[in-house]
């Protein structure tokens, strides 16, 4: 049976229907699919749009195959999501990020049906799940402001773009236009009531029922004071606020405070604080940078408008735009991005790290014997190298190719060491490409109030960080966890399926707007507003630079933001464990 190298990774529609919403039917068809290539389908006698089945030694999942001029031969390429993490290697080799990218696969035709996302969870959960999105209305509204008001220099909150130039027109209190937002940010901003969860509820007898928001907060507070090692999840889509009264949260109950940075760029944080970081703000790098690299991401799908605004093709004052740089792309596979590319070098699934190395050893004029170095030609890794020695100002972006696969926050260092290098012949700096709107100020919040950005215990009374141990991850896969809160965050579509497995047993309180597969499970939810739509707040660029997201819209009725949910969590644990 012929074996493939299974990747995962974001793309355009993904993110676009999960916007719209993740039950929905756009969204199965943009996420449960297989993407191959042509001569691979041929192979194994396999239609274009025929359901397949994809097995690892993690697991199997059904999904849609359908042929992609962008995978290589011998690569097939899900996108993120459940049905991916049905398949993926648990093995955070002490990092906390699970390794999502290149992991032996087999793929056969079968007769057996997509499942839907619900079905996934339901293998391993027992407690009835279905949700009748027909039966859920926003409540009525006493009073509906009235007008248009036309709204500039809004904060889109999706990405770690954070693009802060939106215009958006309200009439009535809805959301009637958007302008200068990517696919996926106005999909946010137009459907951000889809799928919606207006009331809390708890769980009673096996079925979630309808009850009041102060019932709510003392379910889940009896819930997190019972536990002796309960996780509190997420927070990268919420704000800084909310943030520090998490880890204030996570003090009193004595838990473990992580967040989505373990699932995306938590080995980005070991290898900085291995050797060190020589970095820029986004300003300076449009203004400035000749020669940009993008290795192991794809900006055009997942950070739309960043090629744009910020690096390839933006104008800036000294670098005029595309015709004034040279772009470079390493990856596995062709990509949409490549395809902008002045070199494109295709790198062999997990060999990274030789790569980075054997870069390393030409920028310092180093003999390199082998023909080839990681599947790329020596004489190609020789070309990369006179073009980043050539720049006046150089960056290197870097996403989860590099952290998701073998070898984690080795890769970063490795190719820190590898900026740190090139700037004894030039100026050259390295970014993350961040996901999640606000996973910087998440890491940065967290780092201010206990010395670590992720993976913090607080367990003993004092913040611990050991990834590998204290990774919400790593925890839910040891099956140590007795609780969880989840915030503005789904795990249970992004973890991998032992760790799901596992929070499926345990109470689990979710406080979120909109209806996920992790609330489907839960035992409290608590719904919310939106940050950077219907209500303000701090959130940072994947730069670091702080902005402040604007209301412009009202919460429905009844509705509260984060904030105020955990401040009165916060009381309410205050008083059952310290009295009234």
């Amino acid at each position: 049976m012929f074996t493939f190298t299974l990747i995962t990774g974001r793309t355009l529609e993904q993110g676009r229907n999960l916007e719209i919403g993740k039950f929905s039917k756009g969204y199965l068809n943009s996420v449960a699919v297989c993407e191959m290539a042509k001569e691979d389908m041929e192979k194994l006698g396999i239609k274009d749009g025929s359901n397949v089945k994809v097995k690892t030694a993690y697991g199997e999942v059904v999904v849609k195959a359908v042929t992609s001029a962008s995978t290589t031969p011998g690569i097939i390429f899900i996108p993120m999501g459940a049905w991916a993490n049905m398949v993926v290697n648990p093995n955070s080799q002490g990092s906390g990020m699970p390794t999502l990218k290149g992991i032996p696969a087999t793929v056969e035709p079968t007769s057996e049906q997509v499942s839907a996302l619900e079905d996934l969870i339901s293998m391993f959960h027992k407690k009835p799940i279905k949700i009748d999105f027909s039966q859920i209305s926003p409540p009525s509204s006493t009073s509906t402001a009235s007008g248009e008001y036309n709204f500039k220099d809004v904060v889109c909150c999706f990405c770690g773009c954070v693009c802060d130039d939106l215009e958006v027109v309200v009439k009535d209190s809805t959301i009637k236009s958007v302008k200068n937002a990517c696919a996926i940010g106005m999909a946010k901003l137009l459907n951000y009531n889809n799928e919606r969860v207006y009331k809390p509820m708890i769980r009673k007898n096996g079925k979630l029922v309808e009850v009041s928001l102060e019932e709510a907060i003392e379910a889940a507070a009896n819930i997190l004071v019972n536990a002796k090692y309960p996780i509190l999840y997420g927070w990268s889509s919420t704000s800084n606020e909310a943030m520090r009264l998490g880890v204030r949260l996570a003090e009193l109950v004595g838990g473990v405070v992580d967040n989505t940075s373990v699932i995306c760029h938590g080995p980005t944080v070991l290898g900085t604080q291995q050797v060190g970081v020589v970095t820029a703000t986004l300003g300076q790098i449009r203004n400035r940078a000749d020669l940009i690299i993008f290795w192991g991401c794809n900006p055009l799908h997942a950070h739309p408008r960043h090629t744009v605004r910020y690096s390839a093709m933006a104008k800036g004052w000294f670098i005029k735009g595309r015709k004034e740089r040279k772009i470079i792309i390493v990856d596995v596979r062709p990509s949409p991005t490549s395809r902008i590319a002045d070199l494109f070098i295709q790198v062999k699934p997990g060999r990274d790290y030789e790569l980075i190395t054997a870069l390393r050893m030409a920028i310092k004029d180093h003999t390199i014997e082998a023909e080839e170095v990681a599947g790329v030609p020596r004489d190609k890794i020789l070309q990369m190298a006179d073009m980043l020695r050539s720049a006046k100002f150089g960056v290197l972006f870097f996403g989860m190719g590099l952290t998701m696969t073998t070898g984690k926050g080795r890769n970063i260092e490795e190719a820190i060491k590898l900026v740190q290098d090139l700037n004894e012949w030039t100026k050259f700096v390295i970014l993350p490409m961040r996901g999640h709107f606000n996973v910087a100020g998440t890491n940065a919040v967290m780092a201010w109030l206990t010395g670590f950005p992720y993976a913090i215990d607080l367990s003993l009374g004092y913040p611990r960080h050991n990834p590998g141990l204290t990774s919400s991850t790593d925890i839910l896969i040891r099956g140590d966890a007795d609780a969880a809160l989840i915030i503005a965050s789904d795990p249970a579509s992004h973890f991998p399926q032992q760790a799901i497995e596992n929070l499926t047993r345990i109470p689990v309180i979710v406080i979120d707007p909109r209806w996920s597969l992790t609330s489907t499970i839960a035992d409290v939810i608590i719904p919310t507003a939106f940050v950077g739509i219907e209500v303000d707040g701090v959130v940072y660029r994947m730069d670091g630079v702080p902005l402040k997201a604007k209301s412009i819209v009202k919460p429905p009725p009844g509705i509260l933001s984060d904030e105020e949910v955990l401040k009165m969590n916060i009381k309410k644990v205050e008083e059952k464990k310290f009295g009234g």
